[in-house]
């Protein structure tokens, strides 16, 4: 019989994807070598997926909230918070990009593996939400900066995960329009793209 979800360790800790979620690619890998979170930081994981950027980021954040649009990725990265012993530290929470939080709460760090590819279709399925990025590659990126500074303190960094394909300068631009200094920080080379990791400090 086929098991429903899949398991991969990431270092010394044990993940599970369930059947419907996305499975961490080289995007997710690519914010989880850089990601460095201070001790008592608050972590907003944008699109949490299995979780697996929440549950990092709980070892040392007093507070993590963890959003996906996804109701069974919500599922999933509860279970893996659970089996990594950091469930206590993490409230998850179903519903599209930034609007299920309230307007008083703001983020040391916020973390978003956007998805970034351009496509004609919409989205058939809950897993097709990670990657489909409209025609332009840009719609949920270019609604995530509309409205992510309200929500990160002064000092405050974002990490945020798109594709060559998606046009990187203007994210750029539009973070720097909004308040943030904002700079490719690493990237991964594929034959047809390059997925890079933009940093952006709000100032």
């Amino acid at each position: 019989m086929n098991k429903s979800f899949k398991e991969f360790f990431y270092e010394d800790l044990e993940f599970i994807v369930f059947s419907g979620v996305y499975e961490p690619s080289d995007d997710t890998f690519l914010i989880a070598k850089n990601l460095h979170v201070r001790k008592g930081e608050e972590v907003l994981d944008v699109g949490t997926g299995c979780g697996i950027l929440a549950v990092l980021s709980a070892f040392e954040a007093s507070r993590v909230i963890a959003i996906d649009i996804n109701p069974i990725a919500v599922r999933c990265a509860k279970a893996n918070a659970d089996r990594n012993g950091v469930s206590e530290k993490i409230d998850f929470i179903c519903g599209d990009l930034l609007s299920p939080l309230r307007r008083s709460v703001s983020f040391n760090l916020v973390l978003f593996n956007a998805p970034y590819l351009p496509v004609e279709e919409e989205p058939k399925g809950w897993a097709d939400y990670s990657w489909s990025g409209g025609r332009s590659g840009r719609e949920t990126i270019r609604r995530f900066i509309e409205t992510v500074s309200e929500y990160v303190k002064i000092g405050g960094r974002i990490m945020l995960i798109q594709s060559s394909l998606s046009n990187l300068d203007e994210t750029l631009t539009d973070l720097r329009e909004r308040g943030f200094k904002a700079k490719k920080a690493d990237e991964r080379r594929f034959f047809f793209e390059t997925i890079v990791l933009i940093e952006a400090v709000k100032h």
